[in-house]
C-alpha cells in the first residue's frame, strides 16, 4: 500500500505516519519542514501547502493508493490538494471534527452540520472543517471523513492532557471540575490513525464519528490516572458546575476536557459512536493514553500549541478562589 500523508509531523498526522510504517506501507509525506522531522523510511517532500504551485511541484506526477489529509486551517488549502490529486489516488481520507455538527444537535452521523465554503480563506473552526470536507468530496465523492472527537495522546499540540499532567505533577490541591462520574468521550490519536488506515484499506467511505463510546472513562478516571502516573500527592478537589460558572471558569480552555452537563453543552461528549465501533475502532484504556503521554511530556520539549485551539489552563487567582473553603 502506497500512502501519501499531507503533513505528518504533528500529532494525528504523526500517528498516521507511524501506523503506516508499522504496517509495512510505503509512505510519502509532504510538509513545510517547520514543526518536526519525519521518521526514517518516509519519502519526504517539502512544500508550503498554501502555495498551490509549490504543492503541485512537490507532488509531481506520482500516484498513490491512498491519501490522508489532516489540515485544519483554510478549506481552500484542502480543496486545492484534493483537486491536484483527483484521478491519482484510489482512496482519500480527511481527518475532520465533530465540531462540524450544528451546535447542540449532534446525536450521530445523521445530525445536521454547519455551513462551509470549500474555497474559504478563514472562518471559525466548525465552518473551516466543514468547508474542507466539502472540498474533499468535490474531488473524491467516496472519501472517508473521520469526524474525530476529543483527541488525546502523545505529541498532542493543543495541550489538554499535558496541562492536566503537569498540574497534577505539581501536587497540592487541584480543582477537579463537575461531577466525578461525568462520562467522557475521547480517542487516542494512535487509535484514530489505526482505524483510519484500516478503513482506507478496506474501502470504507462516508462520514464517521471517531471517538470512544460515551463513558469509556469519566472525569475522575482521567484525572485519577494523571495523579497515579505522575506519582504526585495531588488532591483532587471536586468543584460543582454552579460554582465554576459563578467564578467564571471557562469549559475546554481553563479546564481542558471538561464541559458542563447542562445548558448549552448538554449532550456534548455523549454522541452515538456505534458506527465507529462497528467499522473497527478499538479504544485503548485511558490509563494507557495518560501514561504514554506523561512519558512523552517528561522527555520534552513540548511542541508549540496550535494558536487556533490553544489551552490556557486555570489562572492561578481563579484556582485560588475555586479552592477556597
Amino acid at each position: 500500500m502506497e500512502l501519501l500523508v499531507l503533513g505528518g509531523t504533528r500529532f494525528v498526522g504523526r500517528a498516521v505516519v507511524a501506523e503506516a510504517l508499522a504496517r509495512g506501507w510505503g509512505v510519502t509525506a509532504v510538509h513545510r519542514g517547520r514543526t518536526g522531522a519525519l521518521p526514517a523510511g518516509v519519502r519526504e517532500r517539502r512544500a508550503d501547502r498554501t502555495d498551490p504551485a509549490a504543492l503541485a511541484a512537490a507532488l509531481g506526477a506520482e500516484r498513490w493508493d491512498a491519501v490522508v489529509d489532516t489540515w485544519s486551517g483554510a478549506p481552500r488549502v484542502v480543496t486545492t490538494a484534493a483537486r491536484l490529486l483527483a484521478g491519482r489516488a484510489q482512496r482519500y481520507g480527511y481527518v475532520s471534527s465533530g465540531s462540524v455538527y450544528a451546535w447542540g444537535e449532534h446525536v450521530d452521523e445523521t445530525s445536521p452540520v454547519v455551513d462551509g465554503e470549500p474555497l474559504a480563506a478563514d472562518g471559525d473552526y466548525p465552518a473551516l472543517k466543514r468547508g474542507a470536507e466539502l472540498g474533499v468530496l468535490a474531488s473524491f465523492p467516496d472519501a472517508l471523513l473521520a469526524r474525530a472527537g476529543l483527541v488525546l495522546g502523545p505529541h498532542e499540540d493543543i495541550g489538554r492532557l499535558p496541562w492536566w499532567l503537569r498540574r497534577t505533577a505539581a501536587g497540592g490541591r487541584v480543582v477537579a471540575p463537575g461531577r466525578p462520574q461525568r462520562p467522557l468521550q475521547l480517542v487516542d490519536a494512535r487509535d484514530l490513525a489505526s482505524w483510519l488506515l484500516s478503513g482506507l484499506a478496506g474501502g470504507l467511505t462516508g462520514a464517521v464519528d471517531v471517538a470512544s463510546p460515551s463513558g469509556h472513562t469519566t472525569t475522575q478516571g482521567l484525572l485519577g490516572a494523571c495523579v497515579r502516573v505522575t506519582g504526585s500527592r495531588a488532591q483532587l478537589v471536586w468543584v460543582d458546575e454552579e460554582r465554576l460558572a459563578a467564578e467564571g471558569a471557562q469549559p475546554w480552555t481553563h479546564l481542558p476536557c471538561w464541559v458542563p452537563e447542562r445548558g448549552g453543552f448538554a449532550g456534548f461528549l455523549e454522541a452515538d459512536t456505534s458506527l465507529a465501533a462497528r467499522t473497527g475502532l478499538v479504544c485503548r484504556p485511558v490509563e494507557d493514553t495518560v501514561a504514554d503521554t506523561w512519558a512523552w511530556v517528561q522527555r520534552g520539549p513540548l511542541p508549540p500549541q496550535r494558536p487556533d485551539r490553544a489551552v490556557h489552563g486555570l489562572p492561578p487567582e481563579l484556582e485560588r478562589r475555586l479552592l477556597a473553603a
